[in-house]
């Protein structure tokens, strides 16, 4: 009878060990942030369904839409930072800038927004400003030296 299980060595003496090497640590060189991505991904989906969850998509009709098209930005942003990390994470300061536009935003968007619209605006604000300046600096302290 014929041995048809393939026999498992050892991947050193494997031709192409040295560049598969390479290649996994250039892969997983961006990604020092990993832990970021999942946050900002239901930070976004949390900001897109906070009109729902907090109550005032009918009274703050054109607000309610401003928190769903952001939360889907920042979710679009979050799924972004995943698949290609290398060439997202400079645009983490785009995401400090959506912050602060959360931050403001009742007051620009919205129409008398009462305390509970601003304080959902305001937390969701400030946790995409500190997790974009997490994800900046993290990808300028891992950018390659010239």
């Amino acid at each position: 009878m014929a041995n048809v299980q393939p026999s498992r060595g050892d991947i050193a003496s494997h031709p192409d060990a040295l560049e598969m090497r390479d290649r996994y640590s250039r892969v997983l060189g961006g990604r020092d942030v990993a832990l970021v991505d999942g946050p900002v991904f239901l930070l976004g989906l949390y900001c897109a369904v906070s009109p729902w969850v907090v109550h005032y998509s009918t009274n703050q009709p054109a607000l309610a839409t401003h928190n769903l098209i952001i939360g889907i930005a920042i979710g679009l942003l979050a799924l972004g930072f995943t698949r290609a990390p290398e060439r997202m994470y400079g645009l983490s300061w785009a995401m400090c800038a959506l912050g602060v536009w959360m931050i403001i935003s009742p007051w620009i968007v919205g129409e008398n927004p009462d305390a509970g619209v601003v304080w959902n605006n305001v937390i969701i604000g400030a946790l995409a400003l500190i997790l974009g300046l997490v994800c900046a600096g993290t990808a300028a302290k891992s950018a390659p030296k010239p």
